[in-house]
């Protein structure tokens, strides 16, 4: 009979960075997180029992402590792994061995493949003064966590773009230093070694773009720059993989966007154009084209917005208490998904950001305060209301009394203390 094998948890032998799709060499690992060592493996030992051989001064570090006393290395990442994402930053200083561990792929790519990755929010603020800031919010515990300042370069920057590459690291490129300038400028942070980097400068110095990610790709468009020209033509991609920037085809027409979203695997643009009239275009990578565009889509369209599951949705309010939803076959957006509790008109209670959190739509408030509508039961819908659908999970807007909610208005009308500027989701 022929003996059953059970293959091994972790593979000891390989580098453990291959894990990560697009990493087929220790290389591309070195390129994926800069500034750590070639090969990204914690060291992990098949058994806590010592070996008969006599190691080598240069082996040494196959034979330290196990990850967990007792346990087999194996056994140890089956328990680490499961650690709660809000203790990773705990986890980092208990030793070298465990800081190389979350710091590398292979650990975030078994939480993954294990479906216990966690979403966290992340929100970039301009205060009075136009200093930026950013915060990070942990919806499982309902926490706001510490995170690293942002770079000098974009502490005070205007017109920048913000995206998410390979769903943990956070992009800040492009905008406008106000001495220097329009820049090339590209940074990025990663969510696993909770550090900031740097990345390829942009091909072309640029501010007040648009920007959208499809296929685990970074596309930007249009924009301005100092000089004769300066609302752009140019549109660029920026390939995680191959770590290089490349130019794609050139608008049809100069354009400054002002609301973008990604629907179809295609990317929809609206902005001013050279005469400050409103257009719109359309991009499709695969066949590298522009074309514009005007139909009950355009017509309908506010910002914020975001595609999930295949349906386009917009706010319809200014506190965001009510979503639209666009209907492809009608080309309009007749159908409404409304809370029947609206906060009020303040300037702290407009909703800034719309994105997709685990499966629901996350809408975002001045404020910081957060609300999650979930959207896959909308269609069992028999009424006219949906405040079944939404709930809040930072903040107490939704609960604000009348009085409150009034003097909220008031204040709403002097200068905001501040705003947000762009709001992504991380996972790790």
């Amino acid at each position: 009979m022929d003996r059953m094998v059970q293959p091994p948890l972790v593979d000891t032998t390989a580098c453990l960075c291959r894990v990560d799709a697009g990493l087929k060499t220790v290389a591309g690992a070195k390129k994926y997180v800069p500034r750590t060592k070639l090969c990204l493996q914690p060291s992990i030992k098949p058994s806590i029992h010592p070996t008969r051989n006599k190691a080598a001064r240069s082996d040494r570090s196959c034979y330290q402590s196990p990850l967990l006393p007792g346990l087999p290395d194996d056994l140890a990442i089956a328990c680490l792994v499961r650690v709660p994402r809000v203790e990773h930053r705990k986890l980092r200083v208990v030793c070298k061995r465990w800081y190389r561990l979350l710091c590398g792929n292979f650990f975030y790519s078994l939480r993954k493949s294990l479906g216990i990755a966690e979403e966290w929010i992340y929100i970039i603020k301009r205060d009075r003064e136009g200093k930026i800031s950013w915060h990070a919010f942990d919806p499982v515990y309902q926490l706001w966590q510490p995170l690293p300042p942002v770079p000098k370069e974009y502490s005070e920057a205007l017109g920048f773009g913000c995206a998410v590459l390979s769903g943990c690291h956070l992009y800040l490129f492009g905008g406008k230093d106000l001495l220097k300038g329009s820049m090339r400028r590209v940074i990025f942070y990663s969510a696993r070694t909770n550090k900031w980097h740097r990345a390829p400068d942009m091909l072309r110095r640029r501010h007040f773009f648009g920007s959208c990610v499809i296929k685990n790709r970074l596309y930007v468009a249009g924009g301005e720059n100092e000089g004769v020209h300066r609302s752009l033509r140019s549109a660029e991609v920026y390939d995680p993989n191959k770590n290089r920037w490349s130019f794609i085809s050139d608008m049809s027409t100069a354009m400054v966007p002002f609301i973008g979203v990604v629907y179809e695997d295609k990317w929809f643009l609206k902005g001013l154009g050279p005469h400050r009239q409103v257009m719109s275009e359309i991009y499709q990578p695969e066949t590298d084209s522009w074309y514009p565009f005007y139909n009950g889509m355009v017509a309908g369209w506010r910002n914020p917005c975001a595609s999930l599951n295949g349906q386009l949705y917009a706010l319809d309010c200014k506190d965001g208490c009510k979503l639209r939803v666009y209907d492809e076959v009608g080309d309009s957006w007749s159908k409404h998904i409304d809370s029947k509790i609206h906060l009020g008109n303040s300037r702290a209670l407009e909703a800034a950001a719309l994105v997709p959190l685990n499966g629901k739509l996350c809408i975002i408030r001045n404020n910081m305060s957060i609300s999650l509508v979930d959207i896959s039961k909308s269609n069992d819908l028999k009424g006219t209301t949906a405040q079944h659908l939404w709930e809040t999970i930072a903040g107490k807007g939704q609960f604000k009394t009348l009085v409150t909610n009034l003097w909220s208005s008031l204040a709403g009308r002097n200068r905001l203390k501040s705003h947000i500027v762009h709001c992504q989701v991380l996972q790790a």
